[in-house]
């Protein structure tokens, strides 16, 4: 009788992180760690952009970074465009509070990737400094919904 492995076997062996499900995932797959599957379907044509999108949402937390690499040596862009995300520039209104519902990058950070807590790995790139309208050591914690209470 075979018995499934432990998760904390497996994952132990995989470059370690400090959040979510403590593995840096991106970088085992880059150091051949683990090697994903390319398609469940002999009829999906894998397409891997090596491409870095910044979204320029305005505020006060750094400029978001999104690199495509990193998501389409795992997915395939069907599984983003065209739900949720358009394919045209500014086609898809991105929000955190979208985000935090489960939606947009929600659908996966959070879940199998690392937690929307880790704000800075996607708000990496810093704002010049004319546009700052806050402090560049302010707490990103700030942002989130206050409880209501004692």
């Amino acid at each position: 009788m075979k018995l499934l492995q432990q998760p904390r076997d497996a994952l132990s062996v995989l470059t370690p992180d400090t959040a979510g499900n403590q593995v840096r995932w991106v970088e085992s797959l880059e150091k051949g760690e683990i090697k994903p599957r390319s398609r469940l379907r002999k009829e999906t044509q894998v397409r891997t952009l090596d491409q870095d999108i910044l979204l320029d949402i305005k505020g006060s937390m750094p400029i978001v970074r999104f690199p495509h690499k990193a998501h389409t040596e795992w997915l395939d862009c069907s599984n983003c465009h065209e739900y949720p995300f358009k394919s045209l520039i500014g086609g898809t209104k991105i929000s955190m509070f979208s985000i935090l519902q489960g939606e947009q990058c929600g659908v996966c950070h959070g879940a199998v990737s690392f937690p929307l807590t880790e704000c800075l790995r996607c708000h990496s790139v810093p704002r010049p400094k004319s546009e700052q309208t806050a402090p560049p050591n302010l707490d990103p914690s700030y942002h989130l919904p206050r409880k209501e209470g004692p």
